[in-house]
């Protein structure tokens, strides 16, 4: 049953933008509005080695490792090929582990572990940082603090320090810093540093497509979903490239599968559409949904609005106030219509919904 105030399906959810978050967690923001239709589990890559009962303290408490730590026998040819490996290089491949998989490299043979000791330091370097920058961990918030750790970090060679300094950086508006720091942490592999130094490029006047869509192709193969998203985007809206939906699509509907909510509201509207993919009423109200069920206010207005259309008037209603109260306007109206179809116990039991409800996990 569609209403004359319904809003036009054709907008897509779109932003070029740069995140606030840190290195491990990025989350839009500097929105730039477009409106146009021409937003885990730990798996170690070393989980196979036999490393489960050796830990990293190990390797700081003895004061003579060989004597005091039995590493698991491998191969001499093996142990050999792991020494080998020039420490610069060691250095650029680990820039940007995480800690669990920084230790677990540590762990691998002796050369590693001497090695890597800089960016262990990073490491720590790094988390008194993000202590300074959140306040937490038993430490006042001190910007100056935060960013004297991140760049200490980053000078051991840790991206994902870079990364952080690089955000906080672009936070006081000294964006040729962040920059610069982008593309060194994008050199050594750092997904979130391509989609970050992407989105700078996209945003400089005049704006740098060309290498925009080099790193947002990088990240986006490595897996980044908020790189995906973009991408599609511009491929979506011609930037820097010919329209392509089907292309646009394809890199939505990979956003989505990932966790990234904003193209799990695009994609429902290619499947609507037919858009770059086939038409799939199915496909479209089940993205709907999953985007309505992470907190997308578009969505819960869509996925209201089609709840009422089937009679289900109190689902409807639950989504249609969860839309009102994340600021989608044109949504009250439509809730109050469907509110004065109810009985008053009914109307108490959805209001009582709509408190209680939270947001699923993106992924």
């Amino acid at each position: 049953m569609p209403h004359p105030n319904k809003p036009s399906t054709n907008v897509v959810e779109s932003s070029l933008s740069l995140p606030l978050s840190d290195s491990t967690v990025t989350v839009a923001s500097h929105e730039m509005k477009h409106v146009t239709w021409p937003h885990r589990s730990y798996s170690s890559p070393f989980s196979s080695l036999p490393f489960s009962n050796v830990t990293y303290s190990q390797f700081s408490a003895a004061k003579h490792p060989r004597s005091s730590l039995s590493l698991p026998s491998m191969p001499a040819s093996t142990a050999a090929d792991f020494s080998s490996l020039p420490y610069d290089v060691l250095i650029k491949i680990a820039a940007s582990f995480d800690h669990p998989n920084l230790l677990s490299a540590s762990l691998v043979c002796w050369s590693w572990c001497e090695a890597l000791q800089p960016l262990r330091e990073a490491m720590l370097l790094l988390q008194w940082g993000k202590r300074f920058k959140h306040g937490r961990g038993g430490v006042r918030q001190n910007a100056e603090k935060a960013l004297e750790s991140f760049l200490k970090a980053a000078a051991r060679g840790s991206a994902l320090a870079m990364v952080d300094a690089g955000l906080m950086y672009w936070g006081k508006g000294e964006r040729d810093k962040a920059v610069g720091l982008y593309i060194k942490a994008a050199e050594l592999g750092n997904h979130a540093a391509q989609c970050n130094l992407a989105l700078s490029y996209l945003q400089a006047k005049p704006p740098n497509t060309e290498q925009a869509l080099k790193w947002l192709y990088k990240a986006s193969f490595g897996g980044n979903v908020r790189s995906q998203y973009q991408l599609a985007l511009c491929l979506h809206r011609s930037v820097g490239v010919r329209s392509n939906m089907k292309e646009a699509a394809k890199w939505y509907l990979k956003a989505a599968e990932g966790g990234y909510v904003r193209a799990m509201y695009n994609i429902s509207l290619c499947y609507s559409f037919g858009e770059g993919l086939a038409l799939s009423r199915q496909q479209a109200r089940k993205w709907m949904k999953r985007a309505a069920d992470r907190g997308h206010r578009k969505a819960q207005f869509e996925h209201g609005l089609a709840l009422f259309s089937e009679g289900d008037m109190m689902k409807a209603v639950v989504y249609l106030e969860l839309a009102t109260r994340a600021g989608e306007t044109g949504a009250a109206h439509i809730k109050n219509l469907v509110l004065n179809r109810l009985s008053a116990a009914s109307r108490d039991h959805a209001m009582s919904l709509a408190d209680s409800w939270r947001p699923l996990p993106s992924s």
